[in-house]
């Protein structure tokens, strides 16, 4: 594993015929993935609830000459199981396999203390952050396993390792998606051609980051793109063995 993961250098064609699916693909880190994924040669799946979002960034990759990525409307407060099968059939049914899985969307919910955190706003985030996640994973698990090393990235943060006041239904589903990546990681070890790991962005120029902490000046923060290291290492066949980790990407 390279020892800062800001300073990995991925070669040109690292994700050459992967195909790789991004959730919240429409902006900040997701936008930010899918673009540095197709640049490295994959044919990105942009998932998420925005399709105007999700067209711009389709716009953005066919324009620059990249692999044809293609657009996949999902509401993760609202998708159930069946949603998440039909996901999976239709990700078999075009291309045969899923290569890489990235976790990335999630809301922040309230900034508040657990004394008055309104029920309706926990259950919303932690179906967003959690069980969204979660059951998008168990149902593309066959397509995962028709590719030759897929990976899957969980999106953690650094409140779900050590917890802080205010941060809630957020920080609390980010400490789960830390136990997801273990459990999940020991399941597959040694019996599947998947691994599982999890990425802390950090401090990052994104609006979730500018509405958690609106007195913050954005522009001494790291752009999106400046991150990317991170998961071009998890998403490429340097990380194969890599599993159950949780990386911080600064």
């Amino acid at each position: 594993m390279p020892s800062s993961l800001l300073e990995y250098r991925p070669a040109p064609d690292l994700l050459a015929d992967k195909v790789i699916l991004v959730t919240g693909a429409g902006d900040g880190i997701g936008r930010a993935a899918a673009l540095a994924f197709a640049r490295h040669g994959a044919t990105v799946v942009l998932a998420g609830r925005t399709v105007a979002k999700l067209e711009a960034v389709y716009d953005e990759i066919t324009a620059a000459g990249l692999p044809t990525p293609t657009i996949y409307p999902v509401d993760l407060a609202g998708a159930g199981e069946e949603d998440y099968r039909a996901l999976a059939h239709a990700l078999d049914a075009h291309f045969g396999r899923l290569d890489g899985l990235l976790h990335n969307a999630g809301i922040l919910g309230q900034r508040t203390p657990l004394a008055r955190y309104p029920l309706r706003l926990w259950e919303e985030v932690l179906r967003v952050n959690l069980t969204a996640p979660f059951l998008m994973t168990q149902k593309l698990l066959p397509v995962l396993e028709k590719a030759p090393a897929a990976s899957v990235v969980f999106t953690s943060s650094g409140v779900g390792r050590r917890g802080k006041a205010y941060w809630g239904a957020y920080a609390v589903s980010k400490f789960a998606i830390e136990g997801l990546t273990q459990v999940w990681a020991d399941e597959v070890e040694g019996v599947s051609r998947i691994r599982v790991n999890c990425i802390n962005p950090g401090p990052t120029r994104t609006a979730m980051r500018a509405a958690a902490y609106p007195a913050e000046d954005p522009n001494r923060l790291r752009p999106p793109e400046a991150i990317m290291g991170a998961y071009l290492y998890l998403m490429g066949d340097d990380s194969r063995h890599v599993n159950g980790q949780s990386l911080d990407a600064q």
